[in-house]
């Protein structure tokens, strides 16, 4: 569902057992995001920050240069 939090993850380099871990979260709760949406807002905020990225980007909203997609 949100296949541009796995393809940054992807490009910094980072396993998802890392990515969870700076998260806080399990791989299920990861999986479920990524797989059904419901990101709480306090989390894709930090995975906005941890991959220097827009929200909106994140959820697919824009592209990476912030632009409506």
């Amino acid at each position: 569902m949100y296949p541009n939090i796995d393809a940054e993850r992807a490009r910094k380099g980072l396993t998802v057992n890392e990515l969870v871990k700076q998260l806080g979260v399990c791989r299920k709760t990861y999986y479920n995001w990524i797989n059904k949406g419901k990101i709480p807002r306090e989390k894709l905020e930090q995975l906005a920050d941890i991959f220097s990225v827009s929200t909106d980007y994140l959820l697919g909203l824009t592209n990476p240069y912030g632009k409506v997609s």
